[in-house]
């Protein structure tokens, strides 16, 4: 199985400010003291992933086909996001584009998104927060894959390496993070990137960036299994109604 590598932008400048905010060692001492939260949150990740791996492999390879058979290119889709401590990693996800498509269009869509606060007005909603409705990218099965979250599946791998977890903020593709207010950084800093969140199963459309932020930031900082148990439930429902996206 072939993979399609998109880097995008550099991320030195997420790493040198990785590297320079006076917040990394404060956090870091406050994730060192947390060994029980930190010890039951990765077992549930483990224990998670794998047994969704094993329940969804079916649908991993009808999913496969379908990509395979309705455009060229690879089936999977590896792309560098910024994960905890603004550390850069790669995020798989089910090729939903056509190969070689130019990211400048969904650029300027997120940079006006981030910049407005994603106060949209009612005729510029859309479907999911960073995805853009009727995108001439998209291959007519990428449109199925995206409206039922099927093309997040391979974050399992991710989740099980350790590089996501079940639950936490999306993570930020480097780009983004040029358009940042200093507050917005702590979604970045404080939380390990999830396959699903808060914001995720509380609203989609209606929901504006500057809200997905703070509701990243309480999660972050509630470090509770029962709410992380809470939002997996939630989120088959969210998925079905159309609601949360990556």
């Amino acid at each position: 199985m072939r993979c399609y590598v998109h880097r995008g932008p550099s991320l030195e400048g997420a790493q040198q400010l990785s590297e320079m905010d006076p917040m990394l060692a404060e956090l870091r001492s406050m994730h060192a003291h947390r060994p029980l939260w930190n010890a039951l949150k990765r077992t549930l990740d483990i224990v998670g992933s794998a047994a969704l791996l094993v329940l969804t492999s079916p649908v991993f390879l009808l999913a496969a086909v379908l990509v395979k058979l309705t455009s060229p290119g690879p089936v999977l889709f590896r792309q560098v996001r910024v994960g905890y401590m603004a550390r850069p990693f790669t995020m798989l996800k089910f090729r939903t584009m056509y190969v070689d498509n130019d990211p400048a269009l969904h650029r300027q869509y997120v940079t006006d998104f981030i910049k407005s606060g994603g106060d949209l007005q009612p005729s510029e909603r859309r479907e999911a927060p960073f995805k853009i409705d009727n995108d001439p990218r998209t291959t007519s099965i990428g449109h199925l894959l995206r409206r039922t979250s099927m093309d997040e599946l391979p974050q399992l791998w991710n989740v099980l390496k350790g590089d996501m977890s079940l639950v936490g903020p999306r993570p930020p593709i480097a780009y983004e993070l040029e358009q940042y207010r200093a507050w917005h950084w702590r979604r970045v800093l404080e939380a390990k990137p999830g396959l699903t969140g808060l914001w995720q199963v509380t609203g989609r459309s209606s929901t504006t960036f500057d809200e997905m932020v703070r509701l990243d930031l309480r999660y972050a900082r509630t470090k509770s299994l029962w709410l992380d148990l809470k939002i997996l439930l939630a989120t088959p429902r969210a998925v079905i109604t159309g609601r949360g996206a990556r």
